[in-house]
């Protein structure tokens, strides 16, 4: 059994994530900065000119499932309407998560 664990490949994702709502203005890029350094996630967040917020973000398949509930509840004084998400290619120079 630990042979196997120790052979496990580490299958890479790519997703980005439109956040609607109260989602600019109560620090919410900051707020999944936090959440990406805490849990190895590279990519970034940006604010978008409709309002929204988008966040691009890169790991193991199991650790963007956990992103994307940290990014559904949102800071205190967010509201969270809808995290669309999308697949994405990998990006090879993505080292760190930013704020954009």
């Amino acid at each position: 059994m630990e042979q196997r664990e120790a052979c496990r490949v580490r299958l890479i994702r790519a997703k980005q994530y439109l956040v609607r709502g109260r989602v600019q203005g109560v620090g919410y890029r900051w707020f999944a900065s936090r959440a990406a350094e805490r849990l190895g996630i590279k990519g970034f967040a940006r604010n978008l000119a409709g309002g929204g917020v988008e966040v691009r973000a890169q790991a193991e398949e199991a650790v963007l499932e956990e992103f994307k509930r940290e990014l559904q509840r949102g800071p205190v004084g967010a509201r969270v309407s809808e995290v669309l998400e999308d697949d994405l290619p990998l990006r090879e120079n993505d080292d760190s998560f930013f704020i954009g």
